[in-house]
């Protein structure tokens, strides 16, 4: 194969660029200092995203592929990913993957429009939804253009989606709750599980601080309430993975996995930011953030460094898990923005894991395929979805000085479903009303920081040598 000029000095640039942001990535207080290289975060991440995409087909071979993953990923990684791409576009302004990502998170709707997708019944269950749902209220929050020509908009999508679930919430077992899976037949159907309800959880919080609706506020709390009530909370904060509702929830699966506690994280966050500071929800984002502590310095050398715990170290990690550590860099970078105190907490862990997940982007063919473990300092072989999702996260969130916190409708928007079975009625036109500060809810983002990154040598070595200087 002949290999083009243009193609080695753009190969080259990407190593040199995750080169440089692996040597050292500097956090620096002085707020009249230069943000240096930037630049060089960008054109890293814009390869990792790169890479990323590569695995996606729909694009070219259309028809029933458009918006999914090839298998074996399932149909829930694939709104991961297109929520990452979403995040892409808002860390760095490039516009180049709009257009598939529109095309993909419509092309999953289903035929209510609120992604109950009847091609995907065996797959489909509330987490699955959930991360679908996270990706179009990030195109939500963070203003990702509307679809053109359609009667479709994201707000109107995400509204449809939570209403599904909050039909399903279940009265006739442990007192309340969402089951893992939506339909009987699905493997599953008796676990009520943290990454359900934690998705319901987050997505009526963000709605909540999106549209102001009070209803979503009560049910953010009813969600979190229950969770911690059946112990899927403990008592500091680690984030249990289910129970059976058979037994009424009376015993818990203690795995301990990231992306549980990343979606509990982000939406007690989000909730602080509503509530203008409350304690209680002070209270419950801190005590998250600090039960992170389990996902990170699995060594005495790796220093703040993000892995998870139940499946990296002997490489028993599946195909789901491989992405896991995405959804932690994802809304802990999140946080920082909805609750501005944790910033040097945060920063300084994904600082450190930013470097490893750079150093492990270093393999393939390509010499920029990243890897899953990011404190061996190098690619470890091991490639995928998920690794390009995690590196991405991780990194991009570097960013987010730059960038607004989520958006908010300058009136209280009120939607129109109303479910069967509760107490908590869904938000409805007649009964929702302007919390009644709303106008002083907080959330500018982080103040006072600013990213430095020093530049190497590196890159003019590899460029000389490429174009044959």
């Amino acid at each position: 194969m002949k290999i083009s000029w243009g193609h080695c000095v753009a190969v080259q640039v990407a190593i040199a660029a995750l080169s440089a942001v692996a040597v050292e990535l500097n956090i620096d207080d002085g707020a009249n200092k230069e943000v240096y290289a930037l630049a060089s975060i960008r054109n890293a991440t814009s390869v990792i995203a790169h890479g990323m995409i590569q695995y996606y087909t729909g694009n070219t071979t259309g028809g029933p592929l458009v918006g999914l993953l090839p298998g074996p990923y399932y149909w829930w990684e694939a709104g991961a990913m297109w929520g990452a791409m979403v995040d892409y576009w808002h860390y760095t302004n490039d516009t180049t993957y709009n257009n598939i990502t529109t095309q993909a998170l419509l092309s999953q709707v289903g035929p209510a429009d609120d992604y109950m997708v009847p091609a995907q019944m065996t797959n489909e269950g509330n987490d699955d939804q959930a991360f679908w749902g996270f990706a179009v209220m990030s195109a939500v929050e963070h203003g990702f253009p509307d679809p053109a020509s359609s009667s479709l908009q994201w707000l109107s999508l995400v509204e449809a989606l939570w209403n599904t679930q909050v039909f399903r919430w279940g009265l006739g077992s442990c007192n309340g709750g969402l089951k893992w899976q939506i339909f009987p037949s699905n493997k599953g159907y008796d676990y009520k599980n943290a990454i359900s309800n934690g998705g319901f959880f987050q997505l009526a919080a963000r709605l909540a601080h999106y549209t102001g609706n009070q209803t979503y506020v009560d049910w953010a709390e009813k969600s979190y309430n229950w969770t911690e009530g059946v112990g899927l909370i403990g008592p500091r904060y680690d984030v249990y993975d289910g129970t059976d509702d058979t037994m009424n929830c009376s015993s818990l699966d203690h795995v301990q996995l990231t992306y549980n506690i990343a979606i509990w994280l982000y939406g007690a966050a989000v909730m602080y930011n509503y509530t203008n500071g409350s304690s209680i929800w002070e209270t419950r984002t801190s005590g998250l953030l600090t039960a992170c502590a389990t996902f990170f310095s699995p060594f005495s050398n790796s220093t703040n460094i993000m892995y998870e715990p139940s499946c990296e170290e002997d490489s028993s990690c599946d195909l789901d898990a491989q992405s896991f550590k995405a959804y932690l860099a994802r809304f802990m970078w999140a946080t920082t923005q909805m609750a501005p105190y944790t910033l040097d907490a945060i920063t300084t862990l994904l600082r450190a894991s930013a470097t490893g997940a750079a150093a492990s982007c270093s393999g393939g063919s390509d010499g920029v395929t990243c890897g899953s473990r990011w404190y061996t300092n190098n690619w470890d072989g091991l490639y995928g979805v998920g690794q390009q999702m995690s590196a991405l996260e991780v990194m991009q969130g570097l960013l987010i000085n730059g960038t607004a916190p989520p958006d908010t409708l300058p009136v209280v928007h009120l939607a129109t479903t109303q479910p069967a079975s509760s107490t908590i009625p869904v938000p409805s036109r007649n009964t929702a009303t302007a919390p009644s500060t709303m106008a002083t809810k907080t959330g500018t983002g982080m103040t006072g920081k600013e990213i430095h990154i020093e530049s190497i040598i590196c890159t003019c070595v590899v460029l000389c040598i490429c174009l044959g200087f």
